[in-house]
């Protein structure tokens, strides 16, 4: 008989546990929310086999109650924002830097372009993107195109 219980109060508590860690932790249907669903009805359905069906009845209320209450508590209490991450960059690359920078200046590729990467213009890097063209570190290149704060380069043929 004290297996039993035992039984049916870890199933329950575990499972809960596991629903409350679903929908405050790890948002969607995976498989830690399924797997706290079978472990509550598998301790409920342990209740009802093992005990008559009021007992049944009243761990089903009990256990409907608690799972809720943990919810509720769990989402009340912020949890989360214990996990989450409160600050956000705002920079942007070459932001208000590509004014000094002009069509057809050349430079030369500091990394692999593929085809984005950073090329040097002026004694300063910069973040770059060719038309698709893949070139090596130390290419010779020239901008011929400047949208806001993307610079456009192809290769110098020499």
């Amino acid at each position: 008989m004290m297996i039993e219980w035992l039984a049916v109060i870890l199933l329950i508590a575990v499972g809960i546990g596991l629903v409350v860690a679903e929908v405050i932790f790890i948002p969607g249907v995976t498989v830690v929310g399924l797997l706290g669903l079978v472990f509550v009805v598998a301790g409920i359905l342990i209740t009802f086999l093992s005990f008559d069906s009021t007992t049944g009845f009243i761990i089903l209320g009990v256990t409907i109650i608690a799972g809720l209450s943990a919810i509720f508590i769990g989402l009340k209490s912020n949890a989360w924002d214990k996990f989450s991450l409160k600050t956000t960059s705002k920079s942007k690359f070459n932001e208000d830097q590509t004014l000094e920078l002009h069509e057809g200046e050349s430079g030369v590729a500091v990394s692999a372009l593929r085809p984005m990467g950073k090329a040097e213009f002026k004694d300063r890097v910069y973040e770059v993107a060719t038309l698709g063209n893949y070139l090596r570190p130390g290419a010779r290149i020239k901008i011929i195109r400047i949208m806001g704060s993307k610079i456009i380069v192809e290769p110098i043929n020499e």
